[in-house]
């Protein structure tokens, strides 16, 4: 079986396992979800969805998050790290759409201030329903030890997905494998026991070897 080919049986063990819908992130107004995703770097999307509520239950919308000053936001974001360059992005950016609506496309999403690769890939896959590889964490360390990828360098990580795989299930699988991630794959002790994806998993027995040593 060529990698291909175990890309789509991944594709289709994860697709029928998995919730068929997937958000983690409570925020469905596209400019909150687009901030509530600047917020998530480098922090839980829990923490997230509690400072998200509080954050939009002050400054509700664009128009006056653009005018909030960068000390009463940055208080009220502090819980998720980084909050001085979060909050500098979030007013930029609100500013920046002030007269024009949520931007479509990678090319011109990217543009926004604090909006990278990720940021923008989730906003296209979420919002839009548009094809999307968004890499984070969870999903670099599922698509490397399945032997997917040879990297993990984020835009390597997507480009190399992107051959594998159809536009139309690319978003799927980003969300599909991020919570596999997050539930069965962990970074320190993952489940291969117990595991789906064992027999197409070139990582298993290692797993396995160490953990009985152990």
């Amino acid at each position: 079986m060529n990698k291909k080919q175990r890309m789509q049986e991944i594709f289709s063990t994860l697709d029928t396992l998995l919730p068929q819908t997937i958000q983690f992130l409570e925020q469905r107004d596209p400019f909150r979800f687009l901030i509530s995703v600047i917020l998530s770097a480098q922090t839980t999307d829990r923490i997230v969805n509690v400072v998200a509520k509080e954050l939009f239950a002050k400054y509700p919308d664009k128009q006056t998050l653009a005018q909030a000053s960068s000390e009463d936001v940055e208080s009220i974001i502090y819980p998720t790290g980084y909050y001085r360059n979060k909050a500098k992005h979030i007013i930029a950016c609100s500013e920046a759409l002030l007269d024009c609506d949520l931007p479509d496309t990678m090319e011109e999403l990217v543009k926004l201030p604090g909006v990278g690769r990720k940021t923008a890939s989730c906003v296209l896959g979420d919002i839009y329903g548009k094809c999307a590889i968004i890499v984070d964490t969870h999903f670099s360390r599922v698509v490397n030890r399945l032997g997917l990828v040879d990297t993990k360098d984020p835009e390597k990580v997507e480009k190399q997905i992107a051959v594998l795989l159809d536009d139309p299930k690319q978003y799927r699988f980003s969300m599909t494998a991020n919570l596999f991630g997050r539930t069965v794959c962990h970074a320190k002790k993952p489940e291969c026991e117990n595991c789906p994806l064992s027999s197409l998993c070139p990582s298993r027995d290692a797993f396995l070897k160490a953990r009985s040593k152990g």
